[in-house]
């Protein structure tokens, strides 16, 4: 098992809406037509009820990551964040810094992925490989 390639897609608060999912859109269909996966894993959507704005922003990124799969027949397997953390760190409350180090310690890299936004994007692939029947270590 080896990462390929990590990475985050930014986009910024001055970009219109329509032109930051047209960036996520595109950044994801890109990646997946150089790397053609057999599963794509996303985290379930957590809402917090003190920020039902970013829960609402979340969706849109998820629903073109969702059409990017779709259109590549990439399967899609949601996950919530406490089973990556209970496969990962076998506990469902890991801390960040504790799944980069599990992630770390799992990929045998050489130093713990940063940002964390990478490590939970390794740990989500890692649990969704575990699903397929894949061993971790």
């Amino acid at each position: 098992m080896a990462v390929l390639a990590t990475g985050v897609i930014e986009t910024t608060r001055d970009i219109p809406l329509d032109g930051r999912v047209a960036l996520v859109y595109e950044a994801v269909h890109e990646l997946v037509g150089k790397h053609a996966p057999a599963l794509m894993v996303l985290e379930d959507l957590y809402a917090e009820y003190r920020f039902p704005r970013t829960a609402l922003l979340m969706a849109h990124a998820r629903g073109v990551i969702c059409l990017a799969a779709r259109q590549h027949d990439i399967p899609v397997l949601t996950l919530a964040p406490a089973e990556v953390k209970r496969v990962i760190a076998a506990n469902g409350t890991a801390s960040k810094e504790q799944i980069q180090h599990c992630v770390q310690r799992l990929l045998r890299l050489d130093i713990a992925p940063r940002p964390s936004h990478v490590a939970d994007a390794l740990a989500l692939a890692l649990t969704g490989l575990s699903r397929t029947g894949a061993r971790l270590a």
